[in-house]
């Protein structure tokens, strides 16, 4: 019998850099029970799969041993605690482990350096001594780091080159390489807290508390207490606590914190809000529908920290080079100071020094980090303007893509049809759509509903009918005004009254163009002909001429009927391939990739799933399906057409920053390579090209989180 596994997730504090993270999995990977380690350096978590038998205070007991913090982590307070371990790094980092170290490290070598002058026949205990305050920590960690498995950590190289120094009389160059080093891990956790924070700052749009109407009394109550089925008042001005539904109110809701929308939505009876959005003119009561654990914004901060504890391509590339480019240089370090003195006869101390110089250049911190800081960004900003992605390696396909196949319902259209044309042949336009709205009260079917929308867009008042009988597969009649007034298709109408063939012409016209048909007859008498569709998105076009400027090739694939499918492919001069079943759908996928395309399928239903999941990016509409989003690699979460363009984008740009930050990363370790070796350059420059490419990859990769308005 196979014993089933489950999954923690931990809080680590003090985790800054990518060399951080492979020394904690490299240390539990090991031990028994433990099936997989994901640790996420940008997010600050750890995530352990493990059988039943797995002794997880020996894995918390590992973690601290390495000198960080670990907490379990409760599903439902991800964001709300990065939100605090990010105040408590950036906010008052003097306060933190690391910044009380350096300060120490900092105070010592002043007061070595003051002895030096004063005293300087014991300036080189003096020193030793300064060495040694910011030292001791290193080295425990070091140590610890060996013990689990970790012999080429940045620890142990830092460690190696300090008491080097010491050793052959660099005692204030190896105080002052110490000092640096702990300013730049202090840096890193810094620009790593700053990057962190981006995504977990959205915990704070939700607020603390919430006004929950029960038994006809309102009283406050903290926002995580709501439960599923509760109603909550949201006055004007306040944030909605919870996603739920509206059952009472109309308002204008500013989603751009949550979606990314500019403007603000208006919204009434039984339409959808979601946790984090701020209420506009006036007061609404909503009913909950998701848990604190649950809402948009906990699913939002979850799905970025997983993406980020799962690994691109080129970042497990970059962390299986680093495996073997620390040995390397270790081997390169030794031979720079043997080599010589004992070929060429050359100095020792000057060699000695030389190789002590090149393992600090060696540090792979900034190379392995170049990867992850910047997909983390990009998740980040993604997440924060509606783009979610689920993971690198969805971040690192999208800039691959050659075509885009797009379902039409909900995805290039909205979803839902609305009246295009309103024909009167015997009275205004107005007195049409009093008699199609008096017909169409007390119907859920969306042509009845498209005809209300319109009849309130216009301010025309919804008479009252009598005696309203529904005629199956026909159509609605009804008593108005003391005549017999019927709602229902062409053919239908033909049955009561004669068409002329103005009439005829004008409706074959609308059904060329894929519109549906209601026709309104009183008595024998033709009244006129209300057409309608499910009209393109706004953004449609503009988004389809994104891709294809950025030269890449669109496709409609959908299962309505070609008429309609035809009339919206014109509009938005895209291919179309109709009447598919979601079989086809998946077969054209298949036949697309067989033909070289690297394919993004775009849609919003359970009939899009098989191609979604097939297609080498699958992208669902944030409205669609709990299938489609559970089966889809990403996620526009304002259902625009145009954000598909600039998920694109942003991966592109990804991919770029990765390049530069790579670049950084090991061109500044070759220029130092270089002087080094021809005794240009010394110890505190070798660490300063580590630490120092580290802050720049660091704050390159933060770059994306800036907001782009553009595709």
């Amino acid at each position: 019998m196979t014993e089933t596994s489950s999954r923690i997730r931990y809080r680590v504090e003090g985790m800054d850099c990518a060399s951080c993270a492979s020394k904690i999995e490299t240390a539990l990977r090991s031990m028994p029970a433990i099936i997989n380690v994901a640790v996420s350096v940008q997010s600050g978590t750890l995530m352990v799969d493990h059988l039943g038998n797995a002794n997880l205070a020996a894995v918390e007991g590992k973690v601290t041993g390495l000198g960080y913090k670990i907490s379990p982590l409760s599903a439902a307070t991800p964001a709300q605690h990065g939100a605090h371990e990010h105040e408590s790094i950036s906010g008052r980092w003097w306060n933190t482990r690391k910044g009380l170290q350096t300060i120490a490290a900092g105070l010592a070598l002043v007061v070595a350096y003051l002895v030096g002058k004063l005293i300087p026949q014991i300036a080189p205990f003096a020193f030793g001594a300064a060495m040694l305050i910011g030292l001791v920590p290193i080295a425990r960690r070091s140590i610890m780091a060996a013990f689990a498995g970790t012999l080429f950590s940045i620890e142990t190289l830092m460690t190696v080159a300090a008491v080097g120094a010491l050793i052959i009389g660099a005692g204030e160059e190896g105080a002052t390489v110490v000092f640096l080093f702990l300013v730049g891990e202090l840096l890193e956790g810094v620009a790593s807290s700053k990057a962190r924070a981006s995504i977990q700052s959205l915990a704070t749009l939700v607020p603390k508390t919430a006004l929950l109407e029960a038994n006809g009394q309102t009283r406050e109550v903290p926002a995580e207490s709501l439960a599923v089925g509760m109603v909550s008042l949201v006055r004007p001005g306040d944030r909605i606590p919870a996603d739920g539904v509206i059952v009472s109110g109309e308002s204008s809701i500013d989603e751009a914190p949550v979606t990314g929308e500019s403007m603000p939505v208006r919204k009434g009876l039984d339409a959808k809000v979601f946790a984090g959005t701020v209420n506009g003119e006036a007061a609404l009561r909503i009913q909950v529908t998701a848990a604190a654990a649950d809402n948009t914004i906990a699913r939002v901060v979850k799905l970025v920290e997983e993406a980020q504890e799962s690994k691109a391509p080129t970042e497990r590339f970059i962390a299986r080079f680093s495996r073997w480019y620390t040995p390397a240089v270790v081997l390169l370090a030794a031979l720079v100071a043997i080599v010589p003195p004992l070929s060429m006869g050359a100095q020792w101390s000057v060699w000695i020094y030389k190789g002590l110089a090149i393992l600090l250049i060696g540090c792979p911190c900034a190379l392995v980090i170049s990867t992850p800081a910047a997909i983390a960004a990009a998740l980040s900003a993604g997440a924060r303007n509606g783009l979610l992605l689920k993971g690198g390696a969805v971040l690192e396909s999208l800039r691959k893509v050659t075509i885009v196949a797009f379902d039409k319902t909900g995805t290039l259209t909205e979803g839902r049809p609305k009246v295009t044309d309103v024909v009167s042949f015997t009275d205004s336009e107005a007195g049409l759509l009093k008699y199609a709205a008096a017909l169409s009260v007390g119907s859920s079917h969306p042509l009845s509903q498209a005809i209300l929308d319109r009849a309130e867009t216009a301010k025309i008042p919804v008479l009252q009918a009598s005696d309203g009988k529904a005629i199956v597969g026909k159509g609605v009649t009804a008593i108005m005004e003391g005549d017999e007034i019927f709602l229902g298709s062409a053919s239908a109408a033909e049955e009561r009254a004669p068409l002329s063939r103005s009439q005829k012409d004008t409706i074959g016209r609308f059904a060329d163009e894929g519109k549906s048909l209601s026709v309104i007859v009183s008595g024998n008498k033709v009244l006129g002909i209300i057409a309608m569709r499910d009209e393109a998105r706004p953004d449609a076009k503009i988004g389809l001429k994104l891709l294809t400027d950025a030269g890449i090739k669109v496709l409609m694939l959908t299962g309505d009927n070609s008429r309609t499918a035809a009339a919206i492919g014109k509009q938005l001069a895209i291919d179309v391939r109709s009447e598919l079943l979601p079989e086809d759908k998946l077969r054209i996928v298949k036949e697309l990739q067989r033909d070289g395309y690297v394919v993004a399928k775009i849609g919003d239903g359970i009939n899009d799933a098989p191609a979604l999941a097939a297609a080498d990016v699958g992208i669902a509409m944030g409205g669609g399906t709990d299938v489609a989003l559970e089966t889809a690699d990403a996620a526009v979460l304002h259902s625009r057409v145009i954000d598909v363009a600039k998920m694109i984008n942003l991966s592109k740009r990804t991919m770029r920053n990765i390049a530069q930050n790579i670049t950084v990363a090991l061109g500044l370790k070759l220029v130092f390579l270089f002087t080094t070796i021809i005794g240009i350059t010394g110890l505190w420059p070798a660490i300063l090209a580590d630490t120092g490419a580290t802050v720049l990859v660091t704050l390159n990769a933060m770059r994306l989180l800036r907001v782009n308005k553009n595709a």
